[in-house]
């Protein structure tokens, strides 16, 4: 008896190892199911990076120009992107497909300026400081997906 038990167990063991065809298409689903569900997410993911470094970019221009004004009186007159380059040697003035860049730094005036940043995706982000001392934030997206919605960030 103690011979017949072990032989059977023997037999189905050799007969039950590895993956029925069944199991490898369920786990299959399951990770094609997944991927679908996580592609998607991360494509949308890149264009948020670059739009995250132009806003960081044209944040720093912002604060740079404060500087050039604190320099010469309290008067915007002299904020360029040439001058913006020179007091901060970190802020990219040449375009870029790989990051993104300052595009534009105007005065408004001695009392004011805007400065604007160009994504690596071509959305534009833009801060204005009005004579006033009102500053305000804007943008233009480019692509299937804009950057902003109704035109402020």
């Amino acid at each position: 008896m103690f011979s017949t038990l072990s032989q059977r167990s023997g037999r189905s063991m050799q007969g039950e190892s590895g993956f029925t065809f069944v199991e490898l298409l369920v786990v299959m689903l399951i990770i094609g199911i997944l991927a679908a569900i996580a592609i998607p997410a991360f494509a949308s993911q890149k264009g948020k990076s670059q739009d995250v470094q132009a806003k960081e970019l044209v944040r720093t221009a912002e604060t740079t120009a404060e500087s050039i004004a604190t320099d010469h009186n309290g008067e915007y007159g002299q904020v360029s992107t040439t001058e913006l380059h020179k007091y901060e040697p970190t802020i990219p003035i040449a375009a870029s497909t790989t990051s993104a860049y300052l595009s534009a730094a105007t005065p408004n005036g001695t009392a004011g300026y805007s400065v604007t940043t160009t994504a690596s995706n071509g959305d534009e982000f833009t801060i204005t400081k009005t004579a006033t001392g009102e500053v305000k934030r804007t943008c233009v997206g480019h692509g299937s997906k804009p950057a902003c919605a109704g035109g402020t960030w």
